[in-house]
């Protein structure tokens, strides 16, 4: 199983289109650049459009602790942490389906648009 992480993020509205460019150039840093990084999803909240929720797959921690040196999420932290409004929510989850073959299998196409 690998590890899945859920962050549940609030930002100042004045910031949220922002918010959505920065982390953008993080989620496809992390595909693109982490061999063990097989998934991360933004996605925002229909009710509340200044909430978001990040969904994150990791080999294992060992790779999700990588994550946290790179440099797209260490530019990413510096610029949007100013904007949080209240903590992180920070789920973690040892993923059950896909398969670890089929989020490796997966991993390819996610930077295709």
């Amino acid at each position: 199983m690998m590890l899945a992480i859920f962050v549940t993020v609030n930002v100042q509205p004045e910031h949220v289109d922002e918010f959505m460019v920065v982390s953008l150039g993080d989620s496809e840093g992390s595909v693109r650049d982490e061999p063990k990084c097989y998934r991360f999803d933004i996605n925002q909240d229909e009710d509340v459009p200044t909430r978001f929720f990040l969904y994150e797959v990791y080999q294992d921690e060992a790779a999700f602790q990588h994550h946290l040196t790179t440099p797209h999420f260490l530019k990413w932290k510096e610029t949007v942490e100013p904007w949080f409004v209240g903590e992180l929510e920070i789920t973690r989850m040892k993923t059950v389906f896909p398969s670890e073959s089929g989020w490796q299998a997966q991993k390819p196409a996610l930077l295709k648009f």
